[in-house]
């Protein structure tokens, strides 16, 4: 066995989880901030898209953005207007599907975070002058942290892991979207049990690792 075959699709699993928890991270503060503070019509049916990746197969989410981001699309259109190489099969589309798979399970620890903070002392805090701003940073925010680290250290562990959608819309390229689970599955369908088995031990020690943390926390 080789290192470096051994260690590329590890550091490109960690890349692409790590950029994707960011992304997540901020998008899932927003959208659990503006489900928990507003009330509209039909907001029942926009939570229930937001969170209809959890119960979807990866596959099924991932056939949806095969057909939302590719070539014939607008969006898969727009981003070969502008980069000159199409979306799909890239690592930013791997880092796509690891956002819209790792969204929903984010986006209900952080909504948790959020709804567990005392309204009252929100309330204390906009009557002695605070702007919305304010309430949230300083009151909101601190108080609902350990939600805050949770949802991001779950969701690097599940775009860690995610194999579905990545495969239907950025391939199994080694060296640029190969990650993991995808190297594990080559492994395994090729007769490479032992390379299978230290990828597998190396993302089961990762994944330990995060959970203890999140455990730690509660």
């Amino acid at each position: 066995m080789e290192w470096e075959e051994f260690l590329m699709p590890i550091l490109v699993s960690i890349r692409i989880a790590f950029v994707s928890s960011i992304i997540v991270f901020f998008i899932g503060i927003a959208a659990a901030w503006f489900m928990t503070k507003k009330k509209f019509p039909g907001k029942t049916l926009v939570e229930t898209v937001l969170i209809l990746p959890l119960v979807l197969p990866p596959t099924v989410t991932g056939f949806l953005l095969l057909y939302s981001l590719g070539r014939r699309s607008w969006v898969g259109k727009i981003m070969e207007s502008l980069f000159n190489t199409p979306l799909l099969f890239t690592w930013y589309a791997a880092v796509i599907a690891s956002v819209i798979i790792t969204f929903p399970l984010v986006y209900q620890l952080i909504k948790a975070g959020l709804a567990s903070v005392d309204r009252e002392l929100e309330d204390a805090a906009r009557s002695s002058g605070a702007s919305e701003w304010q309430v949230f940073r300083y009151i909101t925010l601190p108080l609902s942290f350990r939600f805050l680290i949770s949802a991001y250290i779950l969701g690097f562990a599940r775009g860690l892991g995610e194999f579905g959608a990545t495969l239907m819309i950025a391939g199994n390229i080694p060296g640029k979207t190969q990650t993991v689970p995808l190297a594990i599955y080559v492994a395994v369908g090729s007769g490479n049990m032992k390379l299978a088995w230290y990828w597998s031990l190396s993302v089961l020690i990762i994944s330990f690792v995060f959970l203890s943390i999140v455990n730690k926390l509660k």
